[in-house]
């Protein structure tokens, strides 16, 4: 179908579309990107699409810096910085279609695209022939009821149990969006990091150099500077103490993106499931329509825990276009690292 084209997308029309999209995720709007951009170094190569008659879209795209397009991998977005896919109302099939052929004329080494897990039909239905894709699976809570309707039909008996059972042990919450509880957030993500490196076999100092490399301080900072009060950080004390803290993304929609704990005090307290309660309460409260719960993989624990909260799974797809097969080296060489050291996913 006829489509016109530019890159990057102007800002003025890519915000227009934010505001006229009820699915929207902060990560898909300007400010994610242009602080991706400024942590990262990547290039903004997004791309606007008016398709007449009124019909346009974003999807929001980055290159790494200093590479020409044949040999630069493009994404939308880089792991660790959550979904992205196609911003505007409704995107229709054939429109889906259009772009991923778009995307596979671009001349860009690879192009990744890891859409909203809601849009996964429409996407689906769209894929061309020669788009790879890479199988996911994510949580997400509807908001549509409100927060009574969530407690009481959402959370289950015993999750409402473990808020309460947080509430008596003393575990106070805190929101920060402003950047003051950084600091131990990072140092509780890092212990959390030793934590699950133990438990997968993974050498510590591999894990915390792939977490700083991943989220580093200045990562965490520059999230809660840049994005207008969208990121808010909400920490669980106990006697002072930091417990647990998660990263949640707030617009439209909310995200719950990052998790952390020191599992001596928060988790005989059950300090996550009070902040979740705080989180979710005040996604309601904001307007929000849904509250997601971020990827979960094949893990059945965090599948557990996210469905006790009212989470429904989604299955759906990353979409990938390239020249060579990238997709099937990185996946071959990942696993041949993790049986070298006995690695062991979380389950």
């Amino acid at each position: 179908m006829p489509v016109k084209t530019i890159t990057p997308a102007p800002r003025d029309a890519w915000n227009e579309l934010v505001c006229a999209d009820r699915a929207v995720l902060v990560t898909q709007t300007p400010a994610w990107t242009d602080c991706l951009c400024s942590v990262t170094g990547a290039r903004d190569v997004s791309r606007l699409y008016d398709f007449g008659d009124g019909r346009r879209l974003v999807l929001p795209l980055v290159r790494p810096a200093r590479r020409p397009a044949r040999i630069a991998a493009e994404a939308s977005f880089p792991n660790a910085w959550g979904f992205g896919g196609l911003v505007g109302p409704d995107a229709r099939v054939d429109e889906i279609q259009a772009i991923l052929g778009d995307l596979r004329a671009s001349g860009a080494a690879s192009v990744r695209v890891r859409p909203n897990p809601l849009h996964h039909e429409r996407w689906s239905a769209a894929r061309p022939d020669g788009v790879l894709t890479v199988q996911r699976r994510a949580h997400a809570i509807d908001l549509s009821g409100g927060f009574d309707e969530v407690w009481s039909r959402g959370f289950s008996s015993r999750a409402r149990n473990h808020v309460r059972r947080a509430e008596r042990s003393g575990v106070t919450v805190e929101l920060d969006t402003d950047g003051r509880l950084v600091g131990a957030f990072h140092d509780l993500f890092l212990r959390s990091v030793e934590r699950w490196a133990s438990r997968q076999h993974e050498p510590r100092a591999l894990a915390l150099w792939r977490a700083r490399r991943r989220d580093s301080l200045e990562k965490m900072q520059r999230l809660l500077a840049d994005l207008g009060g969208a990121s808010r950080l909400w920490m669980a004390s106990v006697d002072g103490r930091p417990a647990a803290g998660i990263l949640v993304l707030q617009g439209t929609n909310a995200h719950y993106t990052r998790g952390v704990m020191d599992v001596e005090l928060a988790g005989p307290r059950r300090a996550n499931y009070l902040l979740h309660r705080f989180a979710i309460e005040d996604a309601c409260r904001a307007g929000c329509r849904t509250y997601h719960m971020g990827e979960t993989g094949g893990s059945r624990s965090l599948a557990q825990f996210k469905e006790a909260l009212g989470a429904h799974a989604h299955e759906y797809s990353e979409y990938v276009s390239e020249a060579l097969p990238f997709t099937s080296i990185d996946r071959g060489l990942r696993t041949a690292a993790k049986r070298m050291l006995r690695f062991r996913d979380h389950d």
